[in-house]
């Protein structure tokens, strides 16, 4: 019996990435492609969007070569990354709020002006 089978889901780490598809190393034997066109049922402007190289990510096999060792692959209807792209950081609005921004700021124009003038008068001279 096949190592690997039609349908099956493998994980690979992305080895390259085309204008075309992304290119994943699965072992030391297998490598496979991942078309555009297998990378989502939307519109894919670059697979480099999807993945990046280095990544492992999992993969659905579509078809196998047995004699070269190569895979046509599909990430277009499984959850392909081992973990979701983390999320920013919500920005929490402290006590004070804009408030120490809106105590410093004429203290900063005040010296930034003194210095503009340091600088003027000294080119005068």
């Amino acid at each position: 019996m096949a190592k690997y089978e039609k349908g099956k889901i493998i994980q690979g780490t992305v080895s390259g990435i085309e204008p075309y598809g992304i290119f994943i190393q699965i072992d030391e034997y297998y490598s496979g492609l991942i078309h555009i066109s297998e990378v989502s049922s939307k519109f894919v402007r670059h697979p480099s969007n999807y993945a990046t190289v280095g990544e492992t990510i999992h993969a659905e096999i579509l078809d196998i070569n047995e004699a070269t060792h190569q895979m046509k692959l599909s990430i277009k209807n499984i959850a392909y990354r081992n973990q979701p792209h983390r999320r920013r950081k919500q920005i929490v609005e402290t006590k004070s709020g804009f408030r120490t921004l809106a105590y410093k700021l004429p203290k900063w124009i005040d010296e930034n002006l003194k210095n503009a003038k340091k600088e003027t008068n000294s080119i005068d001279k």
